[in-house]
Formats: structure tokens, sequence, C-alpha cells
């Protein structure tokens, strides 16, 4: 693990009418066959129990050749409340295709299991893929947590946890405050302390994994302030760490297919520098024409 500095950006993209992203692009339905990309798909695995539930995830697979031996497990939004492993699929397609294994996963929502169940599902998830990893060719190693929105709040709080050993994790305009969802989610009495003890923010340790976020900044959902102080929290503990803004563009910003492939660059070019090839880099000089007259 490097220690390079975290660095914020500030990304701009001029594609006309991102900031009317209102639509939601499908999910991908295939199961154990290949799409255009030659990503194979298989629906609906098994990894175990939460609770009474049964916990499923979609394995996709990038193209031959292509293969980096890491593992992306991918939670879904919602607001605890909704969503599913099912449309994860235009998310995950463009990361898988830079030679990822990618797995959606299923869990409780909080409608059937209260907190911290869905943290309980996560590492059930996690626990799985480091057991198949022989089958699913990765490095047990090299296992990444990535989440969207509420999913992003469950990818965050599981990599605060030592024991899960991940390698990174990747946060898309991820909650750090239940307060909103707190009704529905904690547990019946829980008190402020427990509310707070529910944000991942209250976890960031020394050694905490390598932690890249996006977040657009006209998102009102959850404001992109959320991820500025996170990025501070990881920053104050020298956790290797980017944020990645995008001007214009509301919550789920990445349904579109453009900035997708974006913040799968962006996500690739992190995890190689951070995990697969891990580097530093010397201080940077002003280039021919810059720094003093």
């Amino acid at each position: 693990m490097s220690n390079q500095p975290a660095i914020r950006r500030r990304t701009l993209l001029g594609i006309g009418g991102a900031a009317g992203l209102g639509y939601s692009l499908s999910g991908v339905a295939l199961a154990q066959t290949s799409g255009a990309s030659g990503i194979k798909v298989e629906k609906n695995v098994a990894v175990g129990k939460g609770g009474d539930s049964e916990l499923r995830c979609d394995i996709y697979r990038p193209p031959a050749g292509t293969e980096k031996r890491m593992a992306l497990v991918h939670f879904h939004g919602g607001g605890f409340a909704r969503g599913s492993k099912d449309t994860m699929g235009d998310r995950v397609t463009p990361i898988t295709a830079r030679g990822y294994v990618s797995i959606a996963a299923q869990y409780r929502l909080s409608g059937v299991a209260k907190w911290p169940s869905q943290i309980d599902d996560a590492r059930t998830h996690i626990r799985w893929v480091r057991a198949n990893a022989s089958s699913l060719g990765i490095d047990p190693a090299h296992i990444v947590i990535a989440g969207y929105s509420a999913g992003g709040h469950i990818a965050l709080f599981t990599a605060a946890q030592p024991d899960m050993a991940l390698a990174a994790c990747v946060a898309f305009y991820p909650a750090t405050d239940v307060k909103n969802v707190a009704q529905a989610l904690m547990p019946p009495g829980s008190n402020e302390a427990a509310i707070r003890d529910a944000s991942p923010l209250a976890h960031i340790r020394e050694g905490y994994p390598p932690t890249v976020i996006f977040h657009g900044l006209s998102d009102v959902t959850i404001p992109p302030e959320n991820s500025e102080h996170l990025l501070q929290a990881l920053r104050a503990l020298k956790v290797p760490s980017e944020l990645h803004t995008f001007t214009g563009v509301p919550h789920a910003f990445d349904s579109h297919p453009e900035f997708a492939e974006s913040c799968a660059a962006l996500t690739d070019f992190f995890l190689e520098r951070q995990v697969l090839h891990p580097r530093t880099y010397p201080p940077f000089a002003p280039g021919p024409g810059r720094g003093a007259a």
C-alpha cells in the first residue's frame, strides 16, 4: 500500500443534457451466456444464508485474455429499502470489460431485516468470493468492495472490518449518514449514539483500504459534501484516496453509459496504481513554461 496523498479531482465532461439524466438503463438479462462485449454472466448463484433468506449473486466474467485476477463485489443502491442486484448489469459491465471479475450481490432490505443485517450479508458475500477464488479465477488477496448510494454505505462500512482484508473500496455517491433513513433501517429503540455508530465515518481507521469516490455535484439525494467529508476523514489517516466529482449531474449519474465508462476507466487506473502494481511518484516539478517567472 502506498502513502500517496489523497487527491481530489473535479472532472468536467462536456456531455449535452447530462443534468437531465432521469432514466435508468435496463439490467443485463443473461444467464450463463456471453454478451456482445464477450462478458459471460452467471445469474442467481447461491452464496449462503442471510437469516431465513437465501443470498444470491450474479457473476460477470471478463472477456478471454483480459483477466486481472481481481474481483469487485458490487452492492446496489435504493435507500436500503429497495433495489436489486438485477439492476446492476449496465453499471458493472464497463469495469468487467477491463479484465475484472464482477459480482453483483444481493442483501436483505430494511423491510426484511434491520441494521446491521446488511453488513452481515456483505460479509457473507466477501467470504464466499474468497472461498471460491480458484473457480472465479481471482486472487483472494485482491478482492475489492464497491457500492452505490446505500450500497456505498455498505461498502465503506464493510471495508472498515479488519477481518475482511479488502484490497480497496469504490464508493459511488455513498450514503455516509443514516439519520434520514434511521426509522426504517435501524432496530426499534436505537438511540443517537447507535445511529452515529452506523455511519462508516465512525469507523475509518489507519490501514483502511485505498478508496476512490465518485459524486455528482448536482446530487440533491445525497449532497456531494458527504463525500467531501469522507475524503477529509480518509486524508486525516493518510489512507490513499481520491474523490472524482462531475459537474451538472445528479444522483446515480453513472446510469448514463458515458459516465459509467468514465468511472470505470478512473477506477481501473486507481486499482492499477494502488493494488495491482502499487507505486509512488516523486514530487511533480513544474513543466516547461510553468512555475517561477
